[in-house]
């Protein structure tokens, strides 16, 4: 699968052992209105058993400095996604392992990209709608004529999209927005922060399918 599919909001076991091979296993960490959110120390037990083909990837609101540095530490995070602000003043390494997440409206507007950071701090960026996605397991859409835009005026750039992604729409969010991954919470779930392994499933071979006409 050359798509980077990552699963996030994963608090158990089996969740974990599904994450596709050459993707992600997304553990929301101390965001408190989330139903998906762990400890630091939770995460790490369940970062322990992350196939090894994955990545680790820990996301969170507003993180502090230390937070992030236990994530990377403590956990072994591969990556920290966040919404909201990262903080000034990390390392080098640090920063470059951040992936910031870029709201992106539900109207078109003027047809205006929102500006977004430069690939030298941050290679990677996640796109998704405004508001407080996070708590509700981004069950909204953004606009993907804007997310196609940014995906064209960057090219090469590693953006991945989420937001009301589900495997009856992922195909064509794939086909539509072609970005280089998709993330799912919601989308995958049968209530909320319960993940559900015959969707999980349906979602990966939803993105196969997709696949052969993607560039």
């Amino acid at each position: 699968m050359k798509t980077f599919v990552k699963f996030s909001g994963l608090t158990e076991r089996a969740w974990v052992e599904g994450v596709p091979k050459g993707g992600a296993a997304g553990f929301v960490v101390e965001v408190p209105d989330s139903p998906c959110t762990l400890s630091v120390e939770a995460a790490a037990r369940l970062a322990e058993i992350v196939p090894a083909e994955a990545e680790v990837w820990a996301v969170c609101r507003d993180p502090t400095p230390e937070l992030i540095r236990r994530l990377f530490d403590e956990v072994g995070v591969d990556r920290i996604q966040v919404f909201g602000t990262v903080p000034p003043d990390l390392e080098f390494l640090e920063t470059h392992h951040i992936v910031p997440s870029v709201p992106i409206r539900s109207e078109l507007g003027d047809g205006t990209l929102p500006k977004v950071p430069t690939p030298e701090a941050h290679p990677i960026l996640h796109l998704d709608s405004p508001g407080n996605p996070l708590a509700l397991g981004s069950p909204f859409r953004p606009n993907w004529e804007i997310c196609r835009g940014l995906v064209d005026a960057h090219p090469g750039r590693k953006l991945v999209l989420s937001g009301g992604l589900e495997p009856a729409n992922v195909e064509e969010a794939l086909v539509t927005v072609r970005p280089w991954g998709i993330d799912v919470s919601a989308g995958i779930e049968s209530s909320p922060g319960q993940k559900d392994p015959r969707k999980m499933a349906a979602f990966v071979e939803a993105v196969l399918r997709a696949e052969p006409a993607l560039p």
